[in-house]
């Protein structure tokens, strides 16, 4: 059984047990978070599309943690102007582990 679901602009194929990391959602660690944003639910040959959104379900998450990724640097650059700007940016996320997915 699989659900797809989106959050934070992005979307994500997850199962219960999965762990992934999103973009930052607001929670503490140990909390439960519950996506209803569900595009899709298959569970073996009974697949349910939604339009948008599957009417009823939902997939319930557990925040494991928070953090920041790697940096990226970011660099503009003039040729033959001396002119060089250097940025650096870091992403927050959360880590999420799927605990069910209900429909």
């Amino acid at each position: 059984m699989y659900a797809v679901i989106q959050t934070g602009g992005k979307q994500y194929r997850v199962a219960p047990g999965d762990a992934l990391r999103v973009e930052k959602l607001a929670g503490n660690e140990g909390d439960e978070i519950v996506f209803d944003k569900v595009l899709m639910i298959a569970d073996g040959d009974r697949i349910e599309i939604g339009t948008p959104y599957v009417e009823g379900g939902s997939v319930v998450a557990k925040v494991k943690g928070h953090g920041r990724g790697k940096k990226i640097e970011i660099i503009k650059f003039r040729r033959r102007k001396h002119h060089m700007k250097r940025m650096g940016h870091r992403q927050d996320y959360t880590e999420i582990e799927i605990v069910a997915v209900n429909h």
